[in-house]
């Protein structure tokens, strides 16, 4: 399922970079811990792959 908005894909590529070790779990806010806790790192993959360029920024 793609993201459908510009915020929740910034959202899940912060959480994405934190499920592969790349940032600091306590590093993360809001959404990203949200979705960090309940999302596998393939779903987090589909959220923050999606393209912004016709997403609005905020649902």
């Amino acid at each position: 399922m793609p993201a459908q908005s510009k915020a929740q894909q910034r959202a899940a590529g912060a959480a994405l970079s934190a499920k592969r070790g790349d940032t600091k779990v306590s590093d993360l806010q809001g959404a990203s811990k949200e979705m960090y806790d309940s999302m596998s790192e393939d779903e987090l993959e589909d959220y923050a792959s999606t393209s912004r360029e016709d997403l609005p920024e905020h649902k």
